[in-house]
């Protein structure tokens, strides 16, 4: 097997174990894009002031989609590597093993890097008079005294 189909493959597993772990983006403006608040709006029953904003960590929750998704891929990729340079079926056992774990420590690394590490607990005191707590994965911008509207379970800044 020469070099340029080793590398192949290897580009084929980094794209499928990559893939795997990939997020949608939010797909929106957000609220109030386009939607011509300007004079004479009226009064905003959803609205407020950012009195705070804490950040803490994730809590620690289990990683098995990125070293399961990453030991298929590495396993499957070692056992074709290993039919395609010999013929002993010990080897192929022990490349198909070695690529199952290096393909899970990838698959983990990826997960942990991709999961991120924070959240945002953001205070807001309501227009009329409420307060809430919101928990978002981050803060768009915003900061203490910024006024918000409040929306879809997070803080919009208006």
């Amino acid at each position: 097997m020469n070099i340029k189909q080793i590398g192949g493959v290897a580009l084929v597993s980094a794209s499928l174990a990559l893939a795997g772990c990939a997020t949608a983006p939010a797909g929106s403006y957000g609220p109030g894009y386009g939607s011509g608040g300007g004079y004479g709006a009226g009064y905003c029953q959803n609205c407020g002031t950012v009195t705070r904003i804490d950040r803490r960590p994730v809590e620690d929750s289990p990683n098995v989609i990125g070293p399961v998704l990453g030991g298929v891929v590495g396993a499957v990729a070692g056992k074709e590597l290993a039919r395609r340079n010999t013929d002993s079926q010990g080897r192929r056992n022990v490349a198909t093993a070695g690529g199952a774990v290096a393909g899970a420590i990838a698959g983990n690394a990826i997960q942990n890097r991709t999961q991120g590490g924070y959240v945002y607990h953001v205070h807001v005191r309501m227009d009329d008079g409420r307060s809430t707590v919101l928990t978002q994965s981050d803060v768009s911008g915003l900061r203490e005294g910024s006024y918000v509207r409040v929306q879809d379970g997070r803080a919009w800044a208006q």
